[in-house]
């Protein structure tokens, strides 16, 4: 849980309230990261200290438009570029704190993955809307924009959030409380409030916008669960639909559609074709019972180890108490 919280009921999920260890400055509040998280820490602060010490290597490394081709590496390497001091302790810290969240659920492998398709999805989108904007406005500012970072990828683990714990409520400031299903509708919109007051935007705006959307666009369809060995989640509560208040649903809801007929079509009709080869009855995963069993399953599993974690910090509080004593006697 985060601060403020309380364990809540989520229709047929608990959240487990050894989440509780991970919103106040406890023993563990700063521990339990796992390696592959603080790997992926280093790789950011060896990046951001690569191009302090070789300014010239941005060029090379972050994505200008204007030079991904032949330079397509870049397509990769911006997000784990940092250019600022406040963006890799922000971004770092996010990967750290969040990480440690997801990981446990997905595995190392599936997060390793996720991040992987995410960061490599959002470049190819932010390097294809910065050619399409050129050519509507013949503006060269579009293609010579240095787009870097790993907010993308950040922006993206919130929406993994939303996915396994949408009802949890999330204490931002001591009177402020929202769900954890609203956090990446919620940074976006403040991102577009902070982009009216800043000539930075189009360096950071678009990575968060796409971060978020290619991330749903692979938990929703290509993610592939090994209990059901099917992809995705195809519950109500994941449609793209559910990111919007309800008054906008309706709105949202046929234009999506458009969308999702366009972009994952293929990948609807194939998992229908494989139930239909199954007997005709919908296969394990695909209705919103078994989406909310993954999400108990999930919760269960970070309850483990947060518990296990905790065992383990009393142990070591006991034996220091104990070797005090000692020292007493």
């Amino acid at each position: 849980m985060f601060p403020g919280t309380a364990a809540a009921e989520t229709g047929p999920l608990r959240l487990p309230s050894a989440l509780l260890e991970l919103a106040h400055f406890g023993p563990n509040f700063f521990s339990g990261f796992t390696r592959l998280c603080k790997g992926l820490a280093l790789v950011l602060a060896g990046g951001y200290a690569l191009v302090q010490i070789f300014p010239t290597a941005v060029a090379y490394l972050t994505l200008i438009p204007a030079r991904t081709i032949p330079f397509v590496w870049n397509l990769i390497t911006a997000g784990y570029i940092e250019q600022s001091l406040p963006r890799v302790i922000i971004s770092t810290l996010g990967l750290l704190f969040i990480g440690k969240l997801l990981e446990p659920i997905w595995g190392p492998k599936e997060f390793m993955k996720f991040i992987l398709v995410v960061n490599f999805l959002t470049s190819v989108c932010v390097f294809v809307t910065a050619i399409a904007l050129y050519y509507i406005t013949r503006q060269e500012s579009y293609l010579y924009v240095q787009v870097s970072g790993f907010h993308g990828v950040v922006s993206g683990f919130l929406v993994g959030i939303k996915q396994i714990m949408p009802d949890q409520e999330v204490g931002l400031i001591s009177v402020l409380r929202i769900n954890a299903k609203w956090l990446p509708s919620l940074l976006v919109l403040l991102s577009i409030a902070v982009s009216l007051f800043t000539e930075e935007a189009l360096s950071y705006l678009p990575t968060l916008i796409f971060g978020i959307y290619t991330s749903w666009i692979y938990l929703r369809y290509l993610q592939k669960k090994p209990e059901t060995n099917l992809r995705g989640d195809p519950s109500d509560d994941f449609a793209f639909s559910a990111f919007f208040p309800e008054f906008l649903r309706p709105i949202v809801g046929p234009i999506a559609s458009v969308f999702h007929r366009l972009l994952c079509g293929r990948i609807e009709i194939s998992d229908q074709d494989k139930g239909s080869r199954e007997g005709g009855s919908p296969l394990p995963g695909s209705d919103p019972i078994e989406a909310s069993r993954r999400r108990e399953r999930g919760a269960r599993a970070l309850e483990q180890r947060l518990a296990a974690e905790k065992l383990s910090a009393a142990d070591s509080v006991g034996g220091t108490s104990r070797g005090d004593g000692v020292d007493n006697v």
